[in-house]
């Protein structure tokens, strides 16, 4: 009985996830990631000459050669011995040498080595992974905290990644002279955005508690540091909305990002922020300056902002269709008058319904502001 029960333990942790959907979508995501490798394995070996003139023997060992690679020296040694164990294998059944000695012990030689090449390089795919979900908890907990209050502002933040780190960035700062609401996006994805959006973080707290800067000052900073390094190629998307205390207005900048929805309840209507701005990295300090627009809007009580990353109007569902910004201008409409949280778990909730299965080919990071009554003090 024992040993029939963990057989059929075995057999369920083996087949876990083995739906016939599941098994089609990571078939597709693997085909791709070969086609790719075909692809950059043939120009990189043979620059000068078109992949129809290319003899099939050459492409062969041009994407042989990408792939052992990616082994260490040792490993590769190994892989390659394996594989003159196995044609030497068959090699000698074909001119009829199969009585040698040695000859039954090379298919199992060749065998063993390459599952334990295979098994070293599953636990070292699973050591780097556990470093990968390490490294987005760093991150995660460098974001603020879901929902930020402060006097009649609050917030109301969501962050999700399309890989185990991203390159979005969404922070909520206050200070003595008001809230600062900043969103971004850094070009590219995964480990280097990540590290990239970290240092963009710090170099935004630093600015900001320093200097106390207006939305465009923050962005011209930014974009001095980002261009210091002429060699680095990265460019930041971003908006940047100060909120000062007791005002009834906001003042607001945008480096080449994704428009802001503004709420009004007083005319009940949505409208996007439009300003001018190329993207951060773009350009040099001098030219942002003469074309970024900083502009003030009055913001009132029971008035919403929905900042978001690109990720969110771009994600598809089943049928390869965008989420779009006419859906999110039509939950702005409907629920713009309402609290932060209540808007943003409604955009989660309609971005989740809409996508299903589908993984998100992006991060997708949006935050919502809401001007409330403000509390009023006993004396």
């Amino acid at each position: 009985m024992g040993l029939k029960n963990e057989t059929k333990s075995f057999y369920r942790e083996y087949v876990s996830g083995m739906s016939s959907q599941q098994l089609g979508k990571e078939l597709h995501a693997d085909s791709d990631r070969l086609k790719k490798l075909y692809k950059d394995a043939i120009r990189e070996q043979n620059p000068k000459i078109a992949e129809d003139e290319i003899p099939a023997f050459q492409k062969f060992l041009s994407v042989l050669g990408a792939l052992t690679k990616r082994l260490n020296p040792v490993r590769r040694l190994v892989f390659g011995i394996s594989l003159v164990l196995f044609v030497t294998y068959y090699l000698f059944s074909l001119i009829g040498l199969a009585g040698v000695i040695y000859h039954p012990l090379l298919l199992p030689i060749s065998f063993v080595a390459m599952l334990v090449i295979l098994m070293i390089e599953l636990l070292e795919k699973s050591d780097v992974q556990q470093e990968l979900n390490f490294a987005r908890d760093i991150q995660l907990s460098l974001l603020p905290a879901s929902s930020v209050k402060r006097d009649s502002i609050e917030t109301y933040s969501f962050a999700a990644t399309a890989q185990e780190v991203g390159g979005d960035y969404v922070d909520v700062i206050n200070t003595e002279q008001g809230t600062y609401v900043i969103i971004a996006d850094v070009s590219g994805k995964g480990m280097s955005a990540a590290l990239y959006m970290v240092r963009i973080q710090a170099l935004v707290h630093l600015l900001i508690n320093k200097l106390h800067p207006s939305p465009k000052e923050l962005f011209l900073e930014l974009n001095e540091y980002i261009k210091s390094n002429k060699s680095d190629k990265t460019f930041v998307t971003a908006c940047a909305a100060f909120f000062p205390v007791d005002e009834n207005h906001f003042t607001f900048a945008r480096a080449g990002h994704n428009q802001p929805i503004f709420y009004s309840r007083n005319m009940d209507a949505t409208f996007q922020l439009k300003t001018d701005g190329f993207a951060l990295g773009m350009t040099t300090t001098s030219m942002l300056k003469k074309k970024m627009v900083e502009k003030k809007f009055q913001f009132e009580k029971g008035d919403s902002i929905l900042f978001y990353t690109d990720g969110l109007t771009e994600a598809r569902n089943d049928k390869g269709e965008e989420y779009g910004i006419d859906r999110l201008d039509g939950l702005l409409s409907i629920y713009g008058s309402l609290h932060s949280k209540t808007i943003s778990q409604k955009i989660q909730s309609s971005i989740e319904s809409f996508i299903g299965d589908e993984k998100p080919l992006d991060d997708i990071t949006f935050t919502t502001v809401h001007k409330i009554e403000p509390i009023k003090k006993i004396t």
